[in-house]
């Protein structure tokens, strides 16, 4: 029985593999693919297989059951509509055998955008120059900078809150309407001096050690340009409105407050609808709360009476200004952050809990400052300087923070290894997440020759659960001089999108020899 069991031929059947997929790995689609099907070269187990379709945030966009022809070996998960984006697909199945099979690749919806990260914040991108970081940091060689920007904002939201507020109190008073035409054209003057000043240090920060003939590209060719030259003609046109009515008044301010919404970092993260308005419903609540306290520390040395009445008025605007604050500086914050934990990752993140704070010491003084004016009562000087001075410090706070990345700066991949089987180096350019260039050489004995193959994988370290992403490297004429005496090497390289999402990824490459031995190196690196 024995020797006719040995004798009968049989079929010798590997584990099952993937053998087509709809979307096809690493492609580009026009549209959304309606599904994604996976077809193996052998049956699978109906009530195990699964699959999985993450967005670039590394989110599940669908939470249909993946479905199981009637041959058992094709497995289909219906999708919504995808927008743009790289998407990931992760499955993990059983074969009939009994063997676990598991893997992910990417596939392409539309024209994604760039990646956001640090170097999003660089205008030297636009300028087409290279060779310069990207401030990530407080440093004190950049104090005048940041100083320049404290008096900016400062200014910003003083005179933009000055102009909203005739629209609010609508000649309430008999001291108000001349106390605010007078500070309003001191606040204009004021403003049209920093601009100019703030204009002049940034935009030699940017070109510093280019010719001169670059400031033309600056103030022509790029965003941030063309955003200084409206504003130095919104606020020149600020003095002619200063005659009118105080609706032009309140939509010069809007106007402005707008402008100063679409620069900085709110421009550049997506939705951008929604970062601008969260942006200018931010900067709009600010200057309400400026605007209004300047004006109430103005009335307090004229008019304690009067002051104590637009305490009234002034006090509940100024807890719905906070209450928007709070409520936008949230909506920024979660657009801007992939988790909470990048927080604790940047100077921004410190800024921010630091400014949370002053937010939180102002919503106490704040309540007791409407408390009083609720009995009747005139509020204290004490209270009003308290007042200012968080009101001071809180625009110190986010001039900083505006200038600086919320994001930390991806540093590329650059890993090298000597040992006496093999010397090996990784490359991952500029690693983050999107399209990437993978660079990967191998030098190997003479004795031995070159590889028979060389395979790269990448494994998500915070989704342990996803199969590796096939990494599909082709050799490659390496031009640099990277020659090792009695080594023969090897080079291969790859552009695309595998590494869809940002986090923490594991590299692994396994080098096979013309003998069949493998050695298998393993190196982890991060991006954001």
């Amino acid at each position: 029985m024995c020797l006719l069991l040995i004798g009968v031929p049989a079929g010798v059947s590997a584990h099952a593999e993937l053998e087509r997929s709809v979307p096809e790995a690493n492609t580009k689609y026009e549209q959304s693919p309606k599904a994604v099907e996976l077809t193996f070269n052998e049956a699978i187990e109906t009530e195990v297989g699964s699959i999985e379709v993450l967005d670039s945030k590394s989110r599940p966009v669908s939470n249909a059951s993946p479905q199981v022809s009637e041959d058992q070996y094709s497995l289909t998960l219906p999708l919504p509509s995808l927008g743009v984006g790289v998407y990931t697909v992760s499955y993990s199945v059983v074969s009939a055998d009994g063997h676990p099979v598991s893997g992910s690749f990417v596939f392409i919806v539309g024209n994604p955008p760039e990646g956001v990260d640090a170097a999003t914040f660089d205008p030297h991108k636009e300028l087409g120059h290279a060779g310069h970081s990207v401030s990530t940091q407080l440093t004190t060689n950049q104090f005048i900078i940041y100083a320049v920007r404290i008096v900016y904002y400062g200014a910003l939201l003083w005179a933009a809150g000055l102009m909203l507020w005739p629209m609010l109190t609508r000649g309430r008073g008999h001291a108000l309407p001349g106390i605010q035409q007078k500070w309003e054209r001191t606040a204009l003057r004021t403003l049209l001096i920093v601009t100019l000043v703030y204009i002049f240090v940034h935009a030699r920060q940017i070109l510093s050690g280019y010719p001169s003939e670059e400031y033309n590209r600056l103030f022509l060719q790029t965003t941030i340009g063309r955003e200084w030259i409206a504003m130095i003609a919104l606020i020149a046109a600020g003095f002619l409105v200063l005659r009118f009515h105080a609706v032009w008044k309140m939509a010069w301010a809007l106007l402005v407050l707008a402008v100063e919404s679409w620069s900085g970092h709110a421009a550049v993260y997506s939705p951008k609808s929604a970062s601008v308005m969260f942006d200018f419903v931010h900067l709009s609540a600010g200057a309400v709360w400026a605007g209004g306290l300047m004006l109430l520390l103005a009335l307090w040395r004229a008019d304690r009476k009067e002051a104590g009445r637009f305490a009234v008025l002034f006090s509940r605007a100024a807890l719905l200004s906070l209450a928007l604050l709070i409520l936008s500086g949230l909506g920024l914050t979660f657009l801007f952050l992939p988790s909470l934990e990048y927080l604790s990752y940047t100077a921004w993140g410190t800024i921010l809990i630091v400014k949370t704070a002053f937010v939180l010491l102002v919503l106490v003084v704040g309540g007791i400052l409407h408390i009083r004016v609720r009995k009747g009562d005139l509020p204290t000087g004490a209270l009003l300087r308290a007042d200012a001075a968080l009101m001071a410090l809180i625009i110190a706070a986010a001039a900083l923070f505006t200038y600086i990345s919320p994001l930390p700066a991806n540093e590329p991949v650059t890993y090298h290894k000597m040992g006496d089987t093999m010397h090996l180096s990784l490359r991952v350019t500029p690693n983050k997440p999107g399209d990437n260039q993978f660079i990967v050489k191998v030098w190997l004995p003479e004795a031995v020759g070159a590889p028979k193959s060389v395979k790269l994988r990448l494994y998500s370290l915070d989704r342990k659960e996803l199969g590796p992403i096939q990494v599909p490297i082709e050799t490659y004429e390496d031009k640099e001089i990277t020659s090792f005496d009695g080594y023969v090497k090897a080079a291969f390289m790859t552009e695309g999108p595998f590494i869809p999402f940002a986090g923490r990824w594991q590299a692994e490459i396994r080098v096979m020899d013309k003998e069949d031995n493998e050695q298998v190196e393993k190196v982890e690196f991060r991006n954001y």
